[in-house]
């Protein structure tokens, strides 16, 4: 699951609609909406999102934080190193080969440091 698709599924279960409800207010299909709630299809484009936006009724800071997911829910993300440090290549190389070993809580140490990093 993405990001963006577990904050969709809480939204629109904070709502109480159905996945079949959200997916006939935006002409796509109920598969449709299950393999973006559920990381089976890639993030969605920006028209999208705002229609879900509108859809759920979200308030200014609701949409900009979901707008923000989407844009970090890519399920197969690439990680162009080719000109960084030898660092930042054994990082991504250690991250890329290992994601599968971190728990929650791993994940969330390292989210952590690096939002407190990158501001």
């Amino acid at each position: 699951m993405t990001p963006f698709g577990s904050k969709m599924r809480q939204l629109r279960a904070d709502k109480n609609v159905t996945q079949q409800q959200q997916a006939h207010y935006l002409g796509v299909s109920n598969a449709y909406i299950s393999a973006l709630e559920n990381g089976a299809r890639g993030k969605p484009s920006a028209v999208l999102v705002d229609q879900i936006c509108v859809w759920l009724g979200l308030i200014w800071d609701d949409a900009e934080e979901l707008k923000r997911l989407a844009a970090l829910s890519h399920p197969k993300p690439t990680i162009d190193v080719r000109k960084q440090t030898p660092d930042a290549v054994l990082l991504a190389n250690m991250l890329a080969q290992n994601i599968e070993r971190l728990d929650d809580n791993d994940c969330q140490i390292l989210l952590t440091a690096l939002e407190k990093r990158l501001g």
